[in-house]
């Protein structure tokens, strides 16, 4: 040992692979760009949707958007610090689900997992239908290209999220900054000013048809609580945060509460001392832009941003859904395909089950916002719901330090969730919301059919049991189909010797003279393996293969077909080879039990 060193432990060390280690994974910076855009750029709608059903009872109504917005930021506080509590106790991401699941058993599990499922494809639409929405705003000439433009912008952000979270996260960190400083000005710009700086839009009547009561009250709150869809994003997708995870998702989570609190409440109290009411051709956000910034460049930059910002919020489902499917996939809830990952930490065939169902409901509603903003809310608050109750349930049955003060904070915030379920679901219910009560119940149907496929598999393989000694068989025969005599057959012959006790090869013919000369030229040759001819008049290839394949194996001996096949080095020369080599393994897996191998012969062209 030399004096002054240190002992140093070796270690065999596994190089990682493209795209691990904690280089792909999120800071609390880029998770707030990649998971909380959704949140945060519900202020662009949120605020709106209050007006659009206070309005009804006239502008003197309006003041009561202040006090709805107040409610909304009192349930966005104790969900904020709710969710931080499911951070801790499961890090292995699922929110909801992973509650509910673990406290509250499987059907509570399938309802929180069907009902997020439902709000993040939504949250992708309303998202793009609501950017389209403000770009229209600022140049109406897009209007007719509505369906268009959501559709591209789905296509790119999913191009994006293939090529993996932390990539669009860095894509998506500049966008984040710019809409929240530009809302923020919006905000802090209106309040200086003792009135708008400008007016933008038409005019038009406001009539009131209703009083302002409670339920009116009640159908304000509600709408204006589609704000708060994403706050559940972090906690389902703390798997793709940086060590220490759970440290860096609750900090995440913090300022997601923090900034979306005082955007809403800063754009609420200009709405109300403006009586900002809703005008043709704009949206409200952009009548108080107009108001803080004048109708200059600055009104059409902020306008360009918010616009992008939404457009690309939905990316807030593409980092949490595809997170949440690998979980159910891992319960055996959905297909086991959606637990799998690239090189890249990406759940591929989430993010692209996301982009087509989401295309779907795009051009179902024909990418109609007002269409969308009924179903919304609903299924993520159920999740709230569940996750809420299902901590609740944790900390009385662990009873670690403390544990009365956290039941009570996720107890209030399960009163409150609750509540607000009981509300949406009575106020938008003939509106839209009828649509999620149908398809929640489909979501929960078809993940327990799948775990009751997976089980019934299981049991008829025999999972977690050990099996019989296998019986003795007679020695294995493997058969090479072949058509001449080349390196491709030297290359085949050679591998089948090296694979069982006993090689045949086997050439359909239909002309007498071919196959004399072929056997003359194996018989030169001389391998060392048996060649047998099959004759075919009908110049089929296929099914006497799979005729003498089955004779072979009617003794019960082992069999493997050994295939060999032309690979080119280009994928522009494949559609010159034949494909009867692939067309052969298929009919003999469909139509045998013995075992298909391909063997490939890579050429140099």
């Amino acid at each position: 040992m030399a004096y002054g060193l240190a002992r140093r432990e070796l270690e065999p060390r596994v190089p990682l692979r493209p795209g691990e280690g904690e280089k792909h994974h999120l800071t609390s910076l880029e998770g707030l760009a990649a998971l909380s855009l959704d949140a945060l750029s519900s202020v662009a709608y949120g605020p709106e949707a209050i007006v659009l059903v206070l309005v009804a009872a006239g502008t003197s109504a309006l003041a009561a958007t202040l006090p709805v917005t107040l409610a909304i930021t009192f349930l966005l506080a104790a969900l904020v610090v709710s969710y931080a509590q499911v951070i801790a106790v499961h890090p292995d991401g699922g929110g909801a689900y992973a509650v509910a699941k673990k406290d509250l058993g499987a059907a509570s599990s399938l309802l929180a997992a069907a009902s997020l499922v439902v709000d993040y494809v939504l949250t992708v639409c309303v998202s793009l239908t609501a950017g389209a929405d403000a770009l229209a705003s600022a140049f109406p000439d897009l209007a007719r290209d509505k369906l268009l433009v959501c559709l591209v912008g789905l296509a790119l952000l999913t191009v994006v999220n293939l090529r993996g979270v932390a990539d669009s996260a860095r894509v998506l960190m500049l966008p984040t900054v710019l809409f929240i400083v530009a809302i923020l000005g919006v905000v802090v710009g209106g309040l200086l000013r003792s009135h708008p700086a400008a007016m933008v839009g038409t005019e038009q009547p406001v009539q009131a048809h209703e009083t302002l009561g409670l339920l009116l009250l009640l159908k304000a709150f509600s709408s204006g609580c589609s704000a708060l869809t994403g706050v559940e994003a972090i906690a389902n997708a703390v798997p793709t945060f940086r060590t220490p995870r759970v440290r860096r998702a609750q900090r995440t989570e913090f300022m997601l509460g923090g900034l979306l609190g005082l955007m809403l409440i800063g754009l609420a109290v200009l709405i109300r001392r403006d009586h900002v009411a809703p005008r043709g051709g704009v949206t409200v956000l952009a009548q108080l832009t107009a108001g803080a910034y004048g109708d200059g460049w600055a009104y059409y930059a902020t306008n360009l941003i918010v616009t992008l910002v939404l457009l690309l919020a939905a990316n807030t489902s593409f980092g949490g859904l595809p997170v949440l499917m690998s979980l159910l996939a891992r319960d055996h809830r959905l297909p086991h395909l959606f637990g799998l990952r690239a090189e890249r930490p990406v759940y591929r065939y989430g993010v692209v089950a996301l982009a087509l169902l989401a295309a779907l409901l795009l051009i179902a509603s024909d990418a109609d916002t007002h269409r969308l903003i009924p179903l919304f809310a609903i299924g993520v608050f159920i999740g709230f719901t569940f996750s809420q109750l299902g901590l609740v349930r944790h900390w009385a049955t662990e009873r670690p330090p403390g544990w009365k003060h956290r039941a009570l904070i996720n107890g209030t915030g399960a009163v409150l969730t609750t509540l607000a379920t009981l509300i949406l679901l009575f106020t938008k219910f003939l509106e839209g919301a009828w649509v999620v009560v149908i398809a929640v119940p489909l979501l929960m149907l078809l993940f327990s059919r799948i775990q009751r496929y997976y089980t019934e598999v299981g049991e008829e393989l025999g999972l977690g049991r050990i099996p019989d000694p296998p019986a003795p068989r007679p020695g294995s025969l493997v058969i090479v189909p072949l058509g001449d005599v080349s390196r491709l057959a030297r290359h085949a012959i050679g591998a089948a010797l090296a694979l069982g006790d006993e090689v045949v090869a086997v050439a359909v013919h239909n002309d007498p003279d071919k196959t004399r000369a072929l056997q003359e030229t194996w018989a030169r040759w001389n391998p060392g393996v048996r060649l047998d001819v099959i004759d075919s008049p009908h110049r089929s290839l296929v099914q006497p293969m799979v005729e003498y394949v089955r004779n072979a194996a009617r003794d019960g001996r082992q069999i493997a077909v050994l295939i060999p096949e032309v690979e080119p080095r280009h994928r522009r020369y494949e559609i010159l080879q034949n494909q009867r080599g692939l067309l052969l393994a298929t009919v003999l897996r469909a139509r045998t039990d013995v075992v298909v191998c391909m063997l490939p012969y890579r050429l140099r062209m």
